[in-house]
């Protein structure tokens, strides 16, 4: 540990750790941007390098003792998906939207338990949590995707709706794996208060988020200074994620709530694009942390396991988006093309995994944890360019961005 051999108190060591952190993963997005990789893929690769299974730049203790660092994050990512619950946007097509998000987050969930319990035969919890952090979809780059291409229409706003429901039938399969989980490892007789405890325990958590969201309404208004607002924001959503933290559940269904709340109510955005210019420190040591926690020894291990989850979860995402949108009878292009904008992996999931690494016994953990943050490096690879192929074939890009698109695919091709 070289931080530690110098004989630092240990402020300093803390410090000092913070700043190689966000240093080092600022430095690495200089290369990763080189390859049009998007900055979460610096931030893993990051926390793997100066982590305690490489350069071990980091003390342990540090790296644990920042595990809150976890939860707040998953709160502040949570409370930026609220903002698209807007109830006039989902009354337009919201019953679409959420058969589409049930059979597509499902579908894969099922998938990837179903293989790994009868063709590695792994144990059930490891299973069924596994697949219910399949569920998870990461919005981040699939947005950004939009933004960059200025893409608009009904099928980008099936995809922000799809995305973001999706995380929500994640929580609440996961919270329900997590039971499931416990009572099998403690040898506890599954009853129907096994499954209704942890869904009525969530239930709470997103009624507390509303009325939080209701007076975060109330106390923010146009005579409160910006810094002020920013200031009684985040209070309220350390708050929630404090309180969610003694109940033993993830914050992110109260934070998105909260999120959800606060938009319908106030009808202005502005305030969730306060939170989003305060978080990226946060967000980056979450990631990279994440990554200082990947077991590099046990990736050989993992390998085979991890490549089938991988491919499992693109079929089954995709398979699901496809078959909900039949059912709907949805335009042909949210039927051909959405299962292609559902294929980043990050955020959500590694906060969920984070979480079932502490529930399952260590070894098994372990590998969960490593399937989960190596596939998410895969998986913010070629989601871009999936979603990027997404659009354009889905015409939602304007026809002068779209030339260019397809300019430069062109220009590749031949290049190639």
């Amino acid at each position: 540990m070289l931080i530690s051999t110098l004989n630092l108190n240990n402020n300093a060591v803390i410090i000092s750790s913070l700043s190689i952190i966000l240093l080092t993963s600022f430095l690495l997005t200089r290369v990763t941007k080189k390859f049009k990789l998007p900055n979460v893929t610096a931030y893993i690769i990051t926390g793997i390098l100066i982590g305690p299974y490489v350069l071990n730049i980091i003390p342990k203790e540090i790296i644990n003792g920042l595990d809150f660092v976890t939860d707040v994050a998953l709160a502040f990512i949570a409370f930026g998906v609220g903002k698209y619950f807007k109830i006039a946007v989902l009354k337009q097509n919201g019953a679409k939207v959420f058969i589409i998000t049930l059979f597509e987050s499902l579908l894969a969930a099922v998938a990837v338990t179903l293989v790994m319990l009868f063709v590695f035969h792994l144990s059930v919890p490891f299973s069924i949590m596994l697949g219910a952090i399949g569920c998870a979809t990461a919005p981040a780059s699939t947005i950004m995707t939009i933004r960059q291409y200025g893409a608009k229409g009904r099928f980008v706003d099936t995809i922000l709706q799809v995305t973001a429901l999706d995380d929500v039938v994640s929580l609440v399969a996961f919270s329900i794996c997590i039971a499931v989980a416990q009572a099998l490892s403690s040898n506890t007789k599954l009853s129907l208060s096994v499954f209704l405890i942890p869904i009525l325990t969530n239930v709470v958590a997103i009624l507390i988020g509303i009325a939080m969201g209701f007076i975060l309404n109330k106390i923010i208004n146009d005579r409160r200074t910006q810094d002020n607002k920013l200031i009684i924001t985040i209070s309220i959503i350390l708050a929630m994620t404090g309180v969610c933290s003694v109940l033993d559940i993830s914050p992110l269904l109260s934070s998105m709530a909260l999120g959800a709340a606060y938009i319908n109510l106030s009808n202005n955005s502005h305030l969730f694009k306060q939170i989003n210019n305060f978080t990226p420190p946060i967000l980056t040591i979450f990631f990279v942390l994440s990554g200082m926690k990947l077991d590099v020894s046990s990736l050989a291990s993992a390998g085979v396991i991890g490549v089938v989850y991988f491919v499992v979860r693109i079929i089954g995402k995709y398979a699901g988006a496809y078959l909900g949108a039949l059912v709907c009878k949805s335009p042909d292009e949210i039927r051909n093309y959405l299962g292609l904008a559902l294929i980043p992996q990050a955020g959500v999931s590694i906060g969920l995994a984070a979480l079932g690494q502490r529930i399952l016994p260590p070894e098994i953990g372990g590998l969960l944890s490593t399937i989960i943050l190596s596939s998410s490096v895969l998986y913010e690879l070629i989601g871009p360019a999936s979603a990027k192929a997404a659009l354009h074939l889905s015409k939602s890009i304007p026809d002068d961005k779209a030339k260019m698109v397809s300019s430069f695919s062109e220009a590749e091709a031949v290049s190639k």
